[in-house]
């Protein structure tokens, strides 16, 4: 066994501790099977914290500083400064599962409220608290759509995210559940091709609003009309800075809302989300990850506590509807506390912004000679559609040697996303475009 430089264990200690538990060493602990277990080593030098440090930072020094107009289902906001001293308090940063409620009621009201702001943006009646990311909580829905109706077909749309679409499939094969692509045409669902794909066999149907190309879906009543025709269960994906000035999803037929929250409270962390996962209340039985539910103690006070499923839930695969164990609370605290701050006026006006942003660049961009913008007359949210003559891929790596980078949607067309964090280098990146384009 080789002595770790971060751990305060001596080779004498560790003998001990082995010696109290009955086993000769530390891989006994373990019981990997001889065939899977890697025989080699990793040639990775042990360094002590302070070369580590000094490793990693040189590191991070090589990456290129560029300012990102990317999007793409990652967005930056604005984070208030009291949301890290807040949410990085030792109470809230060292909590476990809040299975103890005796123990965990700030947090635990803390998560009520962020299903709450959930509950009252979707219209729908059971928030989560929550799941791991966007694309886990639509195959989490999926799932319990399967449960729910009879059929085995799933309808996507055919430009959805490919990491989201892949995750998706992974959820629900060992459900036997397909996944299809449906038609979309100049950057909203192709309602009247979905109608002919619609048939008794859908058992779910999913739309994105803002979708990938950050439209704002015109017909998403129509397309929950053709769900609701077959008994398929209706997702709407969006997000809440998003659903603080769209129509509720439950008025437009959404069985289920499913996005990430971490547009609130994080900065964009490509990879870390905060998935959400609101749903009917007949549905409350079939909600993954955790639920936060309010009752009167034994002395008659209002207090808060996991309800409906029992920690077995999380723990035995084979009595679980769901076998997300771990949720993202400490997020969903970060974006509960955000939310709180703007309140709902600030909340409104941050989704105004994110109307405006968009709409003032792309008339920037559409001035510039080879450049039509927005490429689809939809209303947008956060970014939009530019098509360029040429190769867009071209285009953007133009761009990215002049140090902005850009989305690329498709052969001709850019994806570009902008919110109050990077409105100011706007100046610079059509600057640069006209470079590139003349």
């Amino acid at each position: 066994m080789t002595e770790s430089p971060y751990t305060p264990h001596s080779r004498e200690d560790v003998e001990q501790m082995l010696g109290e538990v009955g086993v000769a060493s530390v891989e006994e602990l373990f019981d990997v099977p001889q065939e899977l277990r890697y025989e080699g080593g990793f040639d990775v030098e042990a360094k002590s914290e302070k070369e580590t440090v000094e490793h990693v930072s040189k590191l991070l020094e090589e990456n290129d500083d560029v300012v990102e107009f990317v999007g793409g289902g990652h967005y930056s906001h604005y984070v208030p400064s009291v949301v890290d001293h807040l949410a990085d308090r030792s109470e809230f940063l060292t909590s476990y599962t809040q299975y103890q409620p005796e123990v965990s009621q700030g947090f635990l009201q803390a998560l009520f409220e962020y299903q709450s702001l959930l509950v009252e943006l979707t219209g729908l009646e059971v928030a989560n608290a929550s799941v791991y990311d966007a694309a886990s909580a639509l195959g989490e829905a999926a799932l319990m759509a399967a449960r729910v109706e009879s059929g085995s077909r799933v309808l996507v749309p055919d430009d959805l995210y490919r990491g989201r679409r892949s995750v998706l499939e992974n959820y629900v094969e060992g459900a036997g559940l397909n996944v299809e692509g449906y038609p979309t045409e100049r950057g909203n669902a192709d309602v009247d091709a979905l109608e002919e794909l619609v048939d008794d066999d859908v058992v779910f149907v999913y739309l994105e609003s803002p979708n990938r190309c950050g439209a704002v879906e015109e017909r998403a009543s129509e397309v929950g009309g053709l769900s609701d025709d077959v008994d398929a269960v209706f997702c709407v994906g969006s997000d809440p800075v998003a659903l603080a000035l769209l129509e509720p999803p439950a008025a437009v037929g959404a069985d289920v809302v499913v996005d990430d929250a971490s547009v609130l409270g994080v900065s964009a962390a490509y990879g870390m989300g905060c998935g959400f996962y609101v749903t009917r209340e007949e549905y409350v039985r079939q909600v993954p990850g955790h639920l936060v539910g309010a009752a009167p103690d034994a002395d008659g006070r209002r207090a808060y506590t996991l309800t409906l499923q029992t920690r077995e839930q999380h723990i035995r695969r084979e009595r679980a509807t769901s076998n997300i164990c771990t949720n993202q609370a400490w997020m969903a605290l970060r974006a509960a506390i955000h939310a709180s701050l703007l309140g709902p006026e600030g909340l409104v006006d941050l989704a105004e912004r994110c109307v405006e942003l968009p709409h003032d660049v792309a008339s920037r961009f559409d001035e510039v000679d080879g450049v039509t913008a927005p490429a689809f007359d939809r209303y947008y949210f956060r970014e939009f559609v530019a098509e360029v003559d040429g190769d867009a891929e071209k285009v953007a790596g133009d761009l990215l040697e002049r140090g902005y980078v850009v989305g690329v949607d498709s052969g001709s067309r850019l994806r570009v996303c902008v919110t109050e964090v990077n409105e100011d280098e706007v100046d610079g990146l059509v600057d640069a475009l006209e470079e590139v384009m003349g």
